[in-house]
């Protein structure tokens, strides 16, 4: 069987094309579904991202058309998908897949999402009923690669994202987030992703301020924490100790005056502030203030691009790591196919066994001596095993084959020395 990955991701298409070409939970089960019909295929996976697409298939030597598969379960034409994807087969293929587990092959470097996605896509075909065994045991491989990845490297060890840097940036000043109560003044994307990465933080207290009240109190609640309009700002910024702003207005929301008034209600108690939003939303003589640790989206930058700096340099080892793991996989590959052979070997020297001893028992029921008989067993059944091995050995000499004389030493006397 050979192992064939066919997908599109985000190097290859634009976002409107992998939306048609994405699936749902729902869309994924009835995909599977039908991949059991499609000749060839033995075993199967289906995972769908924002920025992928891909199956991941055992086939048989009939080489299925998955990218018709594709074509007519996503409604849109061959000409249209096909110059946009990527296929890999045999040891490509699996390397392809652990890349993109460990997250080499991801938008943002070393994202640690996609291993979760692509683990699910794993219990998905299980449930299915397309893990037949082969394929199952290759995810095992990826995954363990992806979890060496994550251990043994420092491919997610450094933000570069700027919502997640800025939480990071917070863990510097507060040892215990968990003790930490937030206020993010704003309600777009990026307060969104800063409100996701504060909540995995478990911190106390998320407090989010808009100018639409009702936006900030829609979005708070997905995180469970509260609205408050920017007219409440005075007050909530007195419990803050971590405040993070990114909004669109002209001018800044937070002035020296505001801030110095919480201070002194907070008896001067430190206050984490990132600005990200250009222009900014904090003026910056706050961050001449005393206890207050002030950063703008230009530090954050330059954290990041020392991060990624740093991310690429873990992912050269990590690509170390796949090249092992691929020369592992070869060679259990190689060891693989030595069962056959060995299997058929044992079989044919039973066998040989079993006539002789067939034999050596009816001597003895007929009176024979036991002594004698066990010799004449003895005897038979060594000629009987070395009989092919000498005719194969004589032709080798006779053809002048000495490496094939050195391997059939080595194989039937266990040993690769040629002088004795």
């Amino acid at each position: 069987m050979n192992l064939v990955a066919v997908g599109v991701n985000h190097t290859t298409a634009d976002v409107e094309l992998r939306e048609r070409l994405a699936f749902s939970t729902q869309q994924a089960q009835a995909a599977l579904a039908s991949l059991r019909d499609v000749p060839g295929v033995c075993e199967a996976a289906l995972l769908s991202t924002c920025n992928r697409t891909e199956l991941y298939c055992l086939t048989d030597d009939s080489a299925p058309d998955l990218v018709a598969w594709m074509a007519e379960r996503r409604h849109l034409s061959r000409d249209k998908i096909e110059p946009v994807l990527y296929q890999h087969q045999g040891e490509e293929a699996l390397e392809h897949m652990m890349r993109v587990a460990g997250g080499l092959d991801s938008l943002v470097l070393g994202e640690p999402q996609i291993l979760g996605q692509m683990r699910e896509a794993y219990a998905r075909a299980h449930e299915a009923g397309l893990l037949n065994g082969e394929l199952s045991r290759l995810f095992q491989e990826v995954f363990s690669v992806a979890k060496r990845i994550r251990t043994e490297t420092g491919i997610g060890a450094n933000p570069v994202s700027v919502a997640y840097a800025a939480v990071s940036f917070a863990r510097h000043i507060f040892a215990d987030l968990k003790k930490s109560r937030a206020l993010l003044i704003g309600a777009g994307e990026m307060i969104e992703l800063v409100a996701r990465h504060l909540s995995e933080q478990q911190v106390r207290e998320i407090t989010i301020a808009n100018r639409t009240q009702a936006r900030a109190s829609e979005l708070a609640a997905s995180v469970g924490g509260r609205g408050i309009s920017l007219e409440e700002l005075p007050v909530a910024l007195e419990n803050a100790d971590i405040l993070i702003s990114c909004t669109a207005a002209p001018l800044p929301i937070l002035g020296k005056g505001m801030v110095e008034r919480a201070l002194k209600q907070r008896r001067h108690r430190p206050m984490f502030m990132v600005d990200i939003a250009v222009p900014r939303d904090i003026e910056p003589e706050v961050g001449n203030l005393d206890d207050v640790y002030l950063y703008t989206v230009d530090h954050l930058q330059e954290a990041i691009q020392e991060n990624v700096r740093a991310r690429q340099d873990a992912a050269r080892e990590a690509s170390e790591l796949i090249r092992d793991a691929i020369v592992r996989h070869r060679r259990q590959r190689r060891e693989q196919d030595a069962v056959g052979v060995l299997r058929d070997y044992r079989e044919n020297r039973t066998r040989m066994a079993a006539d002789e001893l067939d034999k050596a028992l009816q001597q003895l029921n007929n009176g024979g001596d036991a002594e004698e008989v066990l010799r004449r067993f003895q005897h038979s059944l060594v000629n009987k095993w070395l009989h092919s091995p000498s005719v194969a050995l004589r032709k080798m000499a006779a053809e002048g084959r000495a490496e094939a004389l050195l391997v059939a030493r080595e194989l039937l006397l266990g040993d690769d020395d040629s002088s004795s």
